[in-house]
């Protein structure tokens, strides 16, 4: 990144390559619209290039991506005046996993966990996906949310409780 900032556009297309997949999926989570997901990843990398000025030599890359990414995210919302519907449709989710080829009970289980994530507040779901689908550890989240390593841990903590409580409820009803 500092090569880009200091000009050398050309490996941006590095950082692309290396980073363009998480960006997705960690925006994919977020807003459960694949085609949105892209167009926000494609406006990170835009942005990476417009703002590469601010970003500090020295400091972690991750941090500064995924803040721009969250910022793109809530962007768009806030440009479409679109409230974000927490109950995700439930044909929109199992359409995700008509893709993926396993086991009935697999999709199930994972149905259920969509379903149950989307239950979740935004700021929760967001916690879980940065640190159990993008594995970022939990010093790169407190960073990008600009707060404490413990904060975060008692956070993520409190989000897998009421994802567990959501899941369990759900699975009851089916």
């Amino acid at each position: 990144m500092e090569a880009v900032k200091n000009g050398d556009l050309g490996k941006a297309s590095v950082l692309f390559d290396r980073y363009h997949s998480r960006i997705f999926n960690f925006l994919a989570r977020l807003c459960m619209d694949r085609d949105l997901a892209d167009d926000l990843a494609q406006n990170v990398f835009l942005r990476l290039i417009r703002y590469r000025s601010s970003y500090r030599e020295g400091n972690r890359f991750m941090p500064w991506i995924y803040q721009m990414a969250r910022n793109a995210f809530a962007d768009h919302y806030r440009m479409n005046k679109y409230q974000m519907n927490r109950q995700v449709d439930v044909e929109k989710v199992a359409n995700h996993f008509t893709e993926i080829s396993e086991t009935m009970e697999q999709v199930e289980r994972e149905a259920l966990l969509h379903q149950s994530m989307a239950k979740l507040s935004e700021e929760d779901r967001e916690l879980l996906v940065l640190t159990r689908f993008q594995h970022l550890k939990y010093e790169e989240v407190a960073s990008i949310l600009d707060t404490t390593v413990a904060n975060i841990k008692v956070k993520v903590h409190r989000a897998i409780g009421k994802l567990r409580e959501h899941y369990f409820e759900l699975e009851k009803q089916s």
